[in-house]
């Protein structure tokens, strides 16, 4: 069989870190979060990694691991642009933002082989999540069948501020029947809460399955991602043409409801560890450097 892809989407603003933070090291070797994520997936035994960046972002990419790493891994780049769009669609005027994560994924289309995970450039996922999703990939199974790495809810918040986290309903046989996509999330005792039409505070309890937006799909639900921007363009566009956004979990969520694929939720108990604000950093340099002092990481990845 294929070893299965990594897509890495890195296009992102990274508005509310305040600059790039997809390339900002995070450890004394100069390692950035992506090292990390590759270094966990090949060591799972994925076979290619296709980074999806804007155009401009490709030379600061390059210079920051790319170049560095190219020697030990099947590395690509696919370009996210806003004018990547069906025929028949333009950029509505005075439009900036990226279309969204599953813009992204089909941005990247071309240069995935077989079944595939996607991740984000700038959330660390853990070893053992990337070890069972690629367990998953490499099983044969029918093309409508996908997965997705659940985390518990109080493994992935800040003390910094608040997160969006996709809250997941799974069912006794841990197969996921939808997410709802929540903001606001800040931790609380025993759990989390966010604030309900910005208003009431809902709890969450601690053990609640969340979707970091590490996904294990076959190869099929391209054509599925494809088809389905069309119909965003139609609907969503017209109400909203300047931030409207093609987001990769509505995508499962949609075919669950329809009843065309069945996506099973992978528990995992990896701590997550980000930088979605400046004041994260400093967090994430200890966790890394604790893990390397432990073993878990080597001091340097690329010889």
């Amino acid at each position: 069989m294929r070893k299965p892809t990594l897509v890495i989407m890195a296009a992102g603003l990274g508005s509310r870190f305040g600059g790039c933070k997809q390339i900002t090291p995070i450890d004394e070797a100069g390692h950035i979060i992506i090292d990390y994520s590759i270094y966990d997936a090949i060591r799972a035994g994925f076979g290619k990694v296709v980074c999806v960046i804007k155009p401009e972002m490709e030379a600061d990419f390059r210079a920051a691991f790319g170049d560095r790493i190219a020697r030990f891994v099947d590395l690509d780049y696919a370009y996210q642009t806003i004018d990547r769009l069906p025929d028949g669609f333009t950029v509505p005027e005075g439009r900036t933002r990226p279309w969204g994560t599953a813009h992204a994924v089909l941005c990247a289309a071309d240069a995935i082989e077989g079944d595939f995970a996607a991740i984000n450039a700038d959330d660390f996922y853990g070893a053992t999540a990337f070890q069972t999703a690629c367990d998953y990939l490499s099983a044969p199974r029918a093309g409508n069948e996908h997965a997705m790495i659940g985390y518990r809810i109080e493994n992935t918040l800040t003390e910094n501020g608040s997160v969006s986290r996709g809250i997941c309903d799974v069912d006794e046989h841990g197969i996921l029947r939808r997410i709802t996509e929540r903001l606001r999330i800040e931790p609380r005792p025993g759990g989390a809460a966010y604030l309900e039409e910005g208003v009431d505070e809902v709890f969450v309890p601690a053990g609640t399955m969340v979707s970091m937006n590490l996904w294990a799909f076959r190869h099929d639900i391209l054509d599925e991602i494809r088809a389905r921007f069309v119909d965003f363009l139609c609907d969503k566009l017209p109400a909203n043409p300047q931030r409207a956004e093609y987001f990769l979990p509505s995508v499962p969520d949609a075919l669950i409801r329809e009843g065309k694929a069945q996506v099973r939720v992978l528990q995992t108990a990896e701590r997550w560890y980000g930088v979605t604000y400046p004041q994260d950093l400093t967090a994430v340099q200890a966790a890394m450097a604790g893990m390397r002092e432990r073993g878990v990481y080597p001091a340097e990845f690329w010889r």
